[in-house]
């Protein structure tokens, strides 16, 4: 794989990575550990740690920090509830935006951006990963939340609102996890690190901001590597549009998932 002159002056191996990597730690105690205190000194100690050792990293962490601060200020487990649906698109929203503004305005750069038309078209074989999408979703996800039980983290929705609600809601946080995992931390992490230190850093939030929604049990197997992929993804494609597009197929299959497992007499199309 080629790598630009800019890839090519990032160090494989810096101090920048232990306040960075605390970041990533930090994440782990809001959202995997329920614990917000720890998780606030350690989020703490990165941001020192990085003024005091990289200021153009500092800056890049801070935006990071300000967005987990705010996802932390409610709770992210399943629940769709009209009111809690409104503060999480809300909350969520802000995280994105926040960081985004700051970065735009006042620090005066486009670090953060999200591509959704790049004037490439899509090759073969990502149109062909699609497809696969589905395919590995339909193979793995009934196995994963029927077996585990993880699927009683989501409500159980019997009405037609209440599936219209859970659909959105599945579907929005699935776009939002592009924009803020991928297009916000991945990217201002992309800017210090090898992509492979960066998608690594971002994989340990984006897995534990998960296993709060209630992607618990043995979810981790299943989202680090989600994860993992969808970094790659985007790294390769550049392209917003794309690593959304698998991530609906996904979570598409996730939602069939979860509703045939509260009412299995439903979409009987799953074995496992």
């Amino acid at each position: 794989m080629l790598t630009t002159a800019h890839e090519r002056s990032r160090p494989r191996a810096s101090w920048g990575l232990v306040p960075a990597a605390l970041v990533s730690a930090s994440a782990v105690f809001l959202f995997g550990l329920g614990m917000p205190l720890p998780g606030y000194a350690i989020l703490t100690l990165a941001l020192v740690t990085a003024f005091v050792t990289d200021r153009a990293l500092f800056r890049d962490l801070l935006l990071i920090a300000i967005g987990l601060g705010i996802i932390s200020t409610i709770s992210v487990e399943a629940n769709i509830d009209y009111a809690n649906i409104a503060l999480m698109g809300t909350v969520l929203s802000l995280s994105v935006l926040v960081p985004y503004l700051i970065s735009r305005y006042a620090y005066r750069d486009h670090a953060i951006r999200f591509p959704i038309r790049t004037g490439q078209r899509w090759t073969t074989l990502e149109r062909a990963y699609l497809p696969l999408v589905i395919l590995l979703g339909y193979l793995i996800l009934p196995r994963y939340f029927i077996g585990s039980g993880a699927y009683l983290n989501w409500p159980v929705v019997s009405a037609p609102d209440e599936i219209g609600r859970l659909f959105v809601g599945v579907g929005f946080v699935g776009i939002w996890d592009e924009l803020f995992f991928i297009c916000t931390v991945f990217a201002l992490l992309r800017r210090h690190f090898p992509d492979w230190q960066a998608n690594l850093l971002q994989a340990v939030i984006f897995c534990s901001f998960l296993w709060e929604l209630g992607y618990r049990s043995w979810g981790p197997l299943l989202t680090f590597p989600f994860a993992l992929l969808q970094g790659y993804t985007f790294a390769k494609t550049r392209s917003l549009t794309y690593v959304v597009c698998v991530h609906l197929l996904f979570d598409a299959v996730v939602f069939l998932v979860i509703v045939h497992a509260h009412h299995p007499q439903w979409l009987n199309i799953f074995f496992y």
